[in-house]
């Protein structure tokens, strides 16, 4: 008993979100490589190299040097077992990563140096509030040049509404960017560029030592010493409570690329973050100390493995103990069953488990049972997790297969990538699947659907836009759609479950929808 409380403690299950191009995933192969998962790390840079991020799997992602699905990392250090979620960080593909953060107890946000606080960092923060996770921010690429930090520090804080604190200070940016001083410590961690993609050297020097000019210079040491008091005297108390709450965010300056600064930021972030917190379920809080096991499925990918065909559900574990021989029951499915083949996932590498703890996530194979949201639990102590909203699409195109004979390969494969949430079909009302309207959060879901359909399915679509931009679903149950007064530009569809939508060009077709049909009610989100 003692050790499976002990395994539970030790795990620290976090996603790391950005803005594109702000160098997430560079972090996260710097932190797999003080891990020991990794022994070298590969850079994103597109077509340019043949070398690509570890945990950049899908070809198209290979190809275009951009994360468009979300990668699940697992290593141990020092005593922790360390669960990474990387996410997309390209907006069209924001729904995963929305996705992604139900899985995650809290959130390491990087942010661009020079840019700050990007349109996508506010959308991706917007999600962690609503669930008051701890936030984590990474001030990253300090070794370019960079915005003064007290106006990144007030940037954070007026767009993102939540009080920081600068764990580190920045000496300099760019050619004059000289180290960062530790406020716990207060010493001073000197910089020395080697040009490499291996960790620079780092001197730790006290603020006090004499040899302090010859090391950062006497102008870095003034501003130093002048921001310094001004940190002190003006900032923001630290309070872990407030950090855990999600209503402080610790701020850490350093650079990924040239791995500064990476390693003291993994070391307090450690120290602050929690064991795997409780999950709200419709019978209250599940504490993941409790003996019992309970999962939810928060992402599901076809095709990972090309030459198997193969489709994986990933869980997260709220609470006990799985090992491969346990019976779970499947709430959605109503029935008693075996998860086949659990593995834990390192990008495309996987390994087949044993067992995993409340904290975890793991890969189950996945027959075409499940879908995002569904609950797993003990059949003994049965219970259902919160869904997962599906999100809004705001691009529509009419997708139909080329080649009338591979109507079997069509249908396969837009019910697959359906199933793991990054598009969403929808039909005529009593329409077959020979020709189907699909809906997007971004535009550039339609070229890796197009894109993967060719490639794992062997087959070519003919893909027209559609002029709508708003999905409303119908609340009432039992009412044809048929039968309602709409503008000539509304468009009646249904999902694969059968619930009716409709589907407008603007607003204006909105209002009139609802002002000409009495009693309507239509919701911006579907239920998961």
């Amino acid at each position: 008993m003692a050790n499976y409380v002990d395994e539970i403690k030790r795990r620290r299950t976090f996603a790391i979100i950005s803005h594109p191009d702000a160098g997430k995933t560079t972090l996260t192969e710097k932190l797999l490589l003080y891990g020991g998962a990794i022994s070298l790390a590969g850079s994103v840079k597109g077509k340019k190299t043949a070398k690509h991020a570890v945990s950049d799997w899908m070809e198209i992602e290979k190809q275009r040097g951009i994360s468009v699905t979300s990668s699940v990392m697992q290593f141990n250090y020092q005593g922790f077992c360390i669960n990474i979620l990387d996410t997309p960080g390209h907006q069209d593909f924001s729904e995963d990563t929305y996705r992604t953060l139900m899985a995650a107890d809290s959130a390491v946000m990087v942010i661009d140096a020079s840019k700050g606080v990007e349109k996508q960092t506010r959308k991706l923060f917007k999600v962690c509030t609503l669930r008051n996770i701890p936030i984590f921010t990474f001030i990253n690429k300090m070794d370019r040049e960079a915005r003064n930090p007290f106006d990144l520090l007030e940037e954070i804080e007026k767009e993102l509404g939540i009080r920081t604190f600068p764990m580190n200070w920045p000496i300099g940016s760019g050619k004059e960017f000289k180290g960062v001083y530790d406020r716990n410590k207060k010493e001073i961690i000197a910089f020395k560029a080697n040009n490499g993609q291996h960790e620079v050297e780092a001197t730790k020097v006290d603020i006090n030592d004499e040899r302090l000019n010859a090391l950062i210079g006497e102008d870095h040491r003034n501003t130093l010493v002048d921001d310094i008091l001004l940190l002190d005297g003006a900032g923001y108390d630290f309070d872990l409570e407030a950090v855990r709450n999600g209503k402080l965010s610790p701020v850490f300056f350093g650079s990924a690329l040239t791995n500064f600064g990476v390693e003291p930021f993994l070391e307090e972030f450690l120290n602050m973050t929690t064991s795997p917190l409780p999950r709200n379920a419709d019978v209250g809080l599940i504490d993941p100390f409790q003996n019992e096991f309970s999962a939810f499925v928060f992402k599901i990918q076809a095709n990972m493995n090309k030459a198997h065909r193969d489709r994986i559900a990933f869980m997260r574990i709220c609470s006990g103990k799985f090992d491969k021989s346990l019976d779970v029951y499947h709430v959605q499915g109503g029935k008693k069953m075996k998860l086949l083949q659990p593995q834990q996932l390192m990008a495309q590498d996987r390994e087949i488990i044993d067992e995993a703890y409340a904290g975890d996530i793991i890969g189950v194979f996945d027959p075409g049972i499940f879908s995002i949201g569904d609950t797993l639990c003990s059949p003994s102590n049965k219970f259902s997790f919160g869904g997962i909203p599906t999100f809004a699409p705001e691009h529509f195109s009419r997708v139909q297969q080329v080649d009338t004979m591979k109507r079997k390969q069509f249908v396969k494969g837009m019910s697959q990538i359906a199933q793991e949430g990054a598009i969403q079909i929808f039909q005529e009302l009593g329409g077959g699947m020979e020709e189907v309207i699909v809906g997007v959060v971004g535009t550039l879901q339609f070229d890796v659907l197009e894109y993967r359909l060719k490639n794992e399915y062997n087959v070519d679509i003919r893909m027209e836009g559609l002029p709508y931009q708003y999905i409303r679903w119908i609340e009432n149950s039992g009412l044809d759609p048929k039968t309602l007064n709409l503008t000539s530009d509304t468009k009646r569809i249904q999902d694969l479950r059968g619930h009716h939508l409709l589907i407008f060009a603007n607003e204006w077709s909105i209002r009139w929808a609802q002002e000409h049909n009495e009693g309507l009610v239509l919701a911006e989100f579907g239920k998961g």
